[in-house]
């Protein structure tokens, strides 16, 4: 069994504020479970579209019902491939955890688009995919576990993005004077 998640969120920013937002969002208040973020790699190919490759180290929980023995660590290692397409005004970008896969994989795509009918806000599409392999009677607990974990974590990474984005918008208000 596998269960899927989609939501779709509009961010009244425009689209490349909220790009912008995307790439200083970690720290925030909202994602203390992010320990570290790489850049593997970053380079523009010939159509103007800057392609990077990221791996990010998270913390996660694991249920007290999951036996503990199992998942000694819960420090989990993701990879994140993005593609910001400004003549275009896209960026998608896809997750996916490298470690724990047998117990869970999660891989998420989101879409940030210049909103169809405002083009002062960014439309984000999210989709979500969580699998175990683990069996033993336990994957469709642990798939739902996943699922109700990414959508509290969604929420999270919303209002990280939100908090983020209003910084922006703050610096480069004519009425915002640095506190230094």
């Amino acid at each position: 069994m596998v269960k899927f998640y989609q939501h779709v969120f509009n961010y009244d920013y425009q689209w490349q504020n909220v790009t912008l937002a995307f790439w200083l969002r970690y720290p925030n208040p909202f994602a203390s479970h992010v320990l570290s973020v790489d850049v593997l790699d970053r380079h523009v190919d010939e159509h103007g579209v800057l392609k990077t490759t990221r791996l990010v180290l998270k913390k996660g929980k694991v249920p007290k019902w999951f036996p503990q023995s199992l998942v000694k660590n819960s420090e989990a290692f993701v990879i994140e491939e993005s593609e910001v397409d400004p003549k275009n005004k896209t960026m998608i970008t896809r997750t996916k955890n490298l470690n724990h896969v047998r117990v869970m994989q999660v891989e998420e795509t989101q879409i940030f688009k210049q909103h169809d009918k405002n083009p002062d806000w960014t439309s984000c599409k999210t989709e979500a995919r969580i699998v175990s392999k683990f069996g033993w009677g336990m994957t469709g607990r642990i798939e739902g576990f996943g699922q109700s974990t990414f959508i509290a974590n969604a929420a999270k990474a919303r209002k990280g993005m939100t908090h983020i984005l209003q910084m922006i918008r703050e610096k480069q208000s004519p009425f915002y004077t640095p506190t230094n």
